[in-house]
């Protein structure tokens, strides 16, 4: 494995980006970042980092280029601009995305690059936000094998699995397979809890006996929506995210674009998808997704 960078620029320091690169900081990288938004800035120069005025600015220097962006739109613009990502880094940089995009735009953003000599990761990441504070973040990487092994340490300092899905377009593939199947067993495990407190079952026992039978998951066993067997999980917080809901809806939408062009069959993902548009609209979106169990309950 090679040795860490001298310089990282971070493009996006919202919920996810700003401890991302504050876990860079305190592995020693030379965090460059740069963010719309000036308390963002101000933020990542709080935790070490060098907070940049431009994008440009962000760029001098840096071996590694860090992107954690809203949504495709954000991605194209930054990468692919007059002034953009690729345009403006060193020659032979390494960029990687951490965005949760749809793949034709993963693939069209990485062969641009590749054109020009920069090599290009898509590389979303799971954990949500403790994930990131934390660095125990997964990150489902799609690219070449040398473009993988050269970022080993900067998401190894971020994270905790590191994972070579495929090709390029293969981590935002992961991802948007990984979060549909979540949405849906969360839904799942919310009404089995909803059903057991009408038929007066506690959720304390539902969840001692579902938690080691045929039901486990990751939903149920360590995120559990039911307030009370799992103190760290949102549900003892009111439901603060956590993932939001409206979040959980952006990519349960990208992931049924995806099953559409590719002519996959996707009922329960696309019956979640409605599930979570109606959360949102209801006023929750900001809610943990997890608090779809008092959404479907009524109790919203």
């Amino acid at each position: 494995m090679s040795a860490p960078v001298s310089a990282v620029a971070f493009i996006g320091l919202g919920n996810m980006g700003l401890p991302m690169a504050g876990n860079l900081v305190k592995a020693g990288f030379a965090v460059q970042g740069y963010d719309v938004f000036d308390a963002a800035r101000a933020a990542l120069a709080a935790v070490g980092g060098a907070a940049c005025d431009s994008l440009a600015e962000a760029l001098e220097a840096a071996d590694v280029v860090v992107t954690a962006l809203p949504a495709a739109a954000h991605v194209r613009e930054a990468y692919l601009g007059d002034a953009g990502i690729v345009a403006s880094s060193r020659p032979g940089a390494l960029f990687i995305d951490c965005s949760t995009i749809d793949v034709d735009t993963a693939r069209a953003v990485a062969a641009h690059a590749g054109a020009e000599g920069r090599r290009m990761l898509d590389a979303p990441m799971s954990g949500g936000v403790g994930g990131a504070a934390a660095g125990t973040l997964t990150f489902m990487v799609g690219g070449a094998a040398d473009a993988f092994e050269a970022a080993q340490p900067t998401l190894g300092a971020m994270g905790r699995t590191i994972l070579h899905a495929g090709p390029s377009g293969a981590g935002c593939a992961a991802k948007l397979c990984n979060n549909m199947m979540l949405a849906i067993q969360m839904i799942a495990v919310s009404e089995g809890f909803n059903l057991a407190e009408k038929l007066g079952l506690s959720a304390e026992a539902l969840y001692a006996i579902s938690s080691t039978a045929t039901a486990r998951c990751w939903s149920l066993n360590d995120y559990c929506p039911a307030p009370g067997p799992v103190p760290s999980a949102p549900s003892n917080r009111n439901y603060a995210p956590g993932f939001a809901a409206e979040l959980m809806l952006k990519d349960l939408r990208i992931a049924m674009q995806a099953a559409q062009g590719a002519g996959a069959v996707t009922p329960l993902g696309a019956q979640a998808t409605q599930i979570y548009a109606m959360m949102a609209a209801a006023g929750h979106g900001g809610d943990d997704f997890s608090g779809v169990i008092r959404f479907l309950d009524g109790k919203t």
